[in-house]
């Protein structure tokens, strides 16, 4: 659809930027916080860029403060942050973390204070290593009420002055990551376990959703799902039919769930006959149909463009983890779908496909299978950022890229869809999990790095300024 006239974005469009606890906090020890799998998991060599870690990531922890005063001085309408289980149940169940509370009480209350509205993540992947340690974390189903008692405990604390919460982020990732590719904890490859521990996620999703409605009934929930639309690299049927069940089994396997609490048929026939499906227990779709969320939250970075893969075809490839473009790898599931290089497309330097048109055409096929608001919970650029005299970071790259992006958003909004805001990745620079710090996301450059001096001070880029004036003009000059 060419649109002669685009229409403006709503007047209450929450114009906002996101970060994880993990990444930004650091005080990985401090004030009764307990250990997280992310804590153990890069302490193994080898498993991050140059052995970075988390324990002062970007010390947001301590200077909270001056990050929320850098938001309220962009005018920023929303911050969607996450808390950090382990901060609030250093065991993961049992006893409270007064200090770890008051921690987020007062977080909460600068950014009101700020006319700036929370968005608060309840698990963004830190999971307490207390639980992975007792029975396995999310392996087992006792996860379910461990993390229903854990989201409740937040609903009572903040639900009076928290209207809007992401219940899960990236599911799909942090499962198939933990379980598939051995790449985040617990470095596990289990294609049988994965679709199980899925399940349990599904469920507590579902769980901690229906609770949700006792304790905050004026306040929206639902997930966070990382989207990468399904492109077919030819018209050639069988890589069509590849698309198609990349769609089915890398997208509809989890946001099926989420909305209507069911599996898509031909996905769980095909993994019926390969003895992967999860284990269903009396009671499971019944929880997982209560558990249907107000709207969908998407984390959107690109596209994946499949092709036909024989039954002796390629299967797993290589994470560009290091910023050397080129270096990734095409994978695949033999008889299903492989990965191909979209040539119409430009790569970030972390091989990660640049398509605004994709933002769209994903925001489309949310709203037309599922009908419901979306909230862009995540969507930004990876890159060298470069400090120069004068503490000026010309960062025009991402200026271009979250222009395109969100002209894409309103051509979306012209197009019928119902978007709540726009939440960029991310407010600062952080921890880019295996990344290290060289990927920079931020408006703010965050003088850290893995080797060198690096004292932390905050630094204001030239996408800074321009995002001022976006939310300022609410869109209109895109």
């Amino acid at each position: 659809m060419l649109h002669k006239n685009l229409k403006p974005f709503p007047k209450d469009f929450l114009w906002g930027s996101a970060s994880a606890a993990y990444q930004v906090e650091g005080a990985w020890d401090e004030d009764g916080k307990g250990p997280s799998n992310w804590d153990q998991f890069v302490r193994i060599p080898g498993k991050t860029f140059k052995g970075t870690t988390g324990d002062v990531a970007v010390d947001h922890y301590h200077r909270y403060k001056e990050d929320v005063q850098l938001m309220a001085e962009m005018g920023m309408k929303a911050y969607r942050f996450s808390v950090a289980w382990a901060r609030i149940f250093p065991q993961g169940k049992g006893a409270v973390n007064e200090k770890g509370l008051q921690f987020y009480s007062d977080l909460i209350d600068e950014l009101i204070k700020n006319k700036i509205e929370p968005i608060l993540t309840i698990y963004h992947w830190d999971l307490p290593q207390a639980l992975q340690d007792q029975y396995g974390g999310w392996e087992s189903r006792e996860i379910v009420q461990d993390f229903t008692d854990y989201a409740v405990t937040l609903y009572k604390h903040f639900g009076d002055r928290v209207k809007y919460w992401v219940s899960l982020n990236e599911q799909n990732i942090f499962t198939g990551l933990g379980y598939r590719m051995a790449l985040h904890p617990p470095g596990v490859k289990n294609e049988k376990l994965f679709y199980q521990v899925n399940h349990h996620a599904n469920l507590a999703n579902a769980s901690a959703i229906k609770e949700f409605r006792k304790h905050v009934p004026d306040g929206k929930i639902g997930p966070s799902f990382a989207y990468s639309p399904s492109y077919a690299a030819s018209s050639k049927p069988e890589d069509i039919l590849s698309a198609e069940n990349a769609e089915e089994l890398n997208a509809h396997w989890w946001m099926d769930i989420y909305a209507w609490g069911t599996y898509p048929q031909a996905a769980w026939n095909y993994l019926a006959e390969k003895g992967l499906a999860p284990t269903i227990e009396n009671g499971d779709f019944e929880l997982l149909k209560e558990g249907k969320p107000d709207f969908m939250g998407v984390n959107y970075y690109q596209t994946t463009t499949f092709e036909m893969n024989p039954l002796d075809g390629v299967s797993e490839g290589k994470m560009n983890t290091s910023g050397k473009k080129g270096t990734s790898e095409d994978t695949g599931v033999p008889g299903l779908f492989k990965t191909v290089k979209n040539e119409h497309l430009e790569r970030t330097n972390w091989d990660w496909n640049i398509d605004p048109t994709g933002l769209r055409i994903g925001l489309r096929r949310i709203t037309n299978r599922y009908k419901l608001p979306i909230l862009i919970s995540e969507n930004g650029l990876g890159e060298y950022d470069k400090l120069e005299e004068s503490d000026v970071i010309n960062d025009d790259y991402r200026i271009n890229y979250l222009q395109l992006h969100l002209k894409a958003v309103q051509e979306a909004i012209t197009d019928g869809v119902d978007m709540m805001g726009y939440c960029t990745w991310s407010f600062t620079d952080l921890l880019s999990w295996l990344n290290g710090f060289q990927k920079r996301y931020g408006f703010v450059y965050v003088n850290q790095h893995e080797e060198g001096e690096h004292d932390l001070r905050r630094i204001k880029k030239k996408s800074y300024y321009w995002y001022k004036e976006v939310i300022e003009t609410n869109g209109r000059n895109l």
